[in-house]
This record gives C-alpha cells, sequence and structure tokens, in this order.
C-alpha cells in the first residue's frame, strides 16, 4: 500500500467519530463550571465536543482545552479544537475545525498528520467542500437556521446534506439547530448536528443532549 494510502485510511477512520450530536462549548471563564455542563452533555449522549473559545486567553484556553482533553477521553469522545491547531497538538486534542480564515487546510492537514481528524467550515458552499474534501475528515455547512451565536451568518439549504450524502461525504450541520428542528437536518444527510445554546443554555444539559443525541438512534445510520 502506497503512503497516500495510508494516508486516506487514517483519515477515514478517524473521520468516521464525527457522527451524532457535536456539541460546541460556550464561551465561559469558569473552567470547573465549563467541565460541569460538558459533562452533563458527554451524559446526555454527545459525541462529538469542540472547544471554542473566541475571548479567552492563551493561558485559560490551554487550561480548559487541556482539562476538556482528559474529560472527552473519559467519555472515549473526541476533542475538537475551534480554529488553533497548534492548541490542539499542544493537549493531544482528537482533532481541529476551521474557518475561511484559519490557514489553508492542506497546510493545517499536513501539521496535525493523517491521524487527527480536520473540519473545514464550507458555509454554503459545495465548490469550497468539493476542493477540502480531499484533505478533510468532514466539511461543515452553515448556518441551515438562523442562529444567535452568528446572526449574519449566511444561510445553508438543506439540499447541501443531500448532495453531500450522494457524495460520500461526512457533513457537519450547524447553526440554529435545536430539538424542534434537528431530525430534518440529519434526515436531509447530515452525520452530525453541531450545537451551542440549544444544548447548554438549557435548564438541563443532559435531557436536552438526549433529546437532540436520540434522533440519531431513529435517524440514518452512520456510513460504512
Amino acid at each position: 500500500m502506497s503512503g497516500q494510502g495510508i494516508a486516506t485510511d487514517a483519515r477515514t477512520s478517524a473521520g468516521s467519530a464525527i457522527h451524532g450530536l457535536y456539541a460546541i462549548t460556550p464561551e465561559l471563564e469558569n473552567t470547573a463550571e465549563l467541565l460541569r455542563l460538558v459533562a452533563a452533555a458527554l451524559r446526555g449522549g454527545a459525541s462529538v465536543v469542540q472547544y471554542r473559545a473566541k475571548q479567552a486567553d492563551a493561558e485559560l484556553r490551554r487550561e480548559q482545552a487541556a482539562a476538556l482533553n482528559a474529560l472527552c477521553r473519559q467519555f472515549a469522545v473526541p476533542l475538537i479544537i475551534n480554529d488553533d491547531w497548534l492548541l490542539a497538538l499542544a493537549v493531544g486534542a482528537a482533532g481541529v475545525h476551521v474557518g475561511a480564515n484559519d490557514g489553508e487546510p492542506q497546510a493545517v492537514r499536513a501539521a496535525l498528520g493523517p491521524g487527527r481528524i480536520l473540519g473545514v467550515s464550507c458555509y454554503n458552499r459545495l465548490e469550497l467542500a468539493e476542493r477540502v474534501i480531499g484533505v478533510a475528515d468532514y466539511v461543515a455547512f452553515g448556518s441551515v437556521f438562523p442562529s444567535a451565536t452568528k446572526p449574519d451568518a449566511v444561510r445553508a439549504e438543506l439540499e447541501l446534506f443531500r448532495e453531500g450524502r450522494r457524495r460520500g461525504w461526512r457533513t457537519v450541520a450547524i447553526g440554529g439547530i435545536d430539538q424542534a428542528n434537528a431530525r430534518s437536518v440529519i434526515e436531509a444527510g447530515a452525520d452530525a448536528v453541531a450545537v451551542i445554546s440549544a444544548v447548554f443554555g438549557a435548564e438541563d444539559v443532559e435531557v436536552a443532549a438526549r433529546g437532540i443525541s436520540g434522533f440519531f438512534a431513529t435517524g440514518r445510520s452512520s456510513p460504512v
């Protein structure tokens, strides 16, 4: 088997972990509270966690990322770091997610190596997904619905997930997803739904996570 084949197999294996409820952390300075909330989401069935902290300084980001990585390992769930591949490598996280301004996916892949997960935001652009899918393990489309986190985000139609499914891509839906609309996105073809406020803004985080993760037990199965 060629070196390229080995790398492709490793990415395929890594990307298979991206399925189900993809919980994105809220911005919190209190690390203990952050861990409490994420633990509740994990107990509720979150199968991927992304650490997203746009306002924290480098020291706090390192502290929180390391603590979350240890927690996620207890649940055998991958931790993805938003934007910062250096931080992902420093704490031994499972992977990184990058957007349009976070570096070329090819360069990030080279830095990560083949064994870690790389996700790329493709917004509502099918052509962007076509360009990055060779190096990315999954592509994210959104905002699927109006989002309080990013109210000005472009809207991504459900047809993107249908097309991704036809092409055999692993896709993540993000933006305004909650228990009322998650099923429609899953049925359209999304492998995972990324959620912030519908889980972490709920009165009972574990119950909220279970409500969304439960759709995957009755929805389409993860591709082999």
